[in-house]
């Protein structure tokens, strides 16, 4: 059992080397979520499943805080309310939970962050889908590939792996990155 668990940790940390190499992209996502927040408006995130439990923790590192004890920031995760979730899921279909919220809480200049590790979550493209046409910037953290997610956000990071686990670790790593450089560039530090 050790060496299993040898081999998964080496398996985590080839991927995070993998990772390394987009510091540029995890810059660009850092960069529109400050710039988003400098002007007033709000980061929404959306995922399903643990990407939902993902977006949850991404949005709570900026309402509360990441590193620096500061001023909340504007941000919201659409995981959150299961009247509104199982609701809407009732009377329009799952696939409309994240968009029919967008249409009520997203403004232009907004940004929606979407996580999916396949980048083919209905609801999320949707979402993003409807975010474009609402002038709501979106970001997509998906898996290798990216999937339909790539083709409508704005902006896409899709991780170097194929395995669910290891790209949900890999999207915490990035969002937590993205919460420090926001927090350093927004209140110093």
């Amino acid at each position: 059992m050790s060496e299993y668990i040898r081999n998964q940790i080496l398996g985590i940390a080839d991927n995070f080397k993998a990772l390394a190499s987009m510091a540029g992209d995890i810059e660009q996502v850092a960069r529109i979520c400050t710039d988003t927040l400098k002007a007033g408006n709000k980061i929404m995130f959306c995922g399903n499943g643990g990407s939902a439990a993902d977006s949850q923790h991404l949005a709570a590192e900026l309402v509360g805080r990441y590193k620096l004890n500061r001023p909340a920031m504007n941000a919201l995760a659409l995981t959150v309310d299961t009247s509104i979730l199982t609701a809407v899921g009732n009377d329009y279909g799952y696939e409309t939970v994240f968009s029919r919220q967008l249409e009520g809480v997203g403004r232009p200049g907004d940004l929606l962050v979407g996580l999916s590790t396949s980048g083919n979550s209905r609801n999320i493209v949707l979402a993003m889908e409807l975010a474009r046409r609402m002038g709501v910037r979106t970001v997509a953290l998906t898996g290798r590939g990216g999937g339909e997610m790539k083709e409508v956000a704005e902006f896409c990071i899709a991780v170097p792996s194929d395995a669910t686990n290891n790209i949900q670790e890999m999207h915490i790593a990035v969002g937590h990155l993205v919460c420090e450089l926001v927090e350093r560039e927004i209140y110093g530090g």
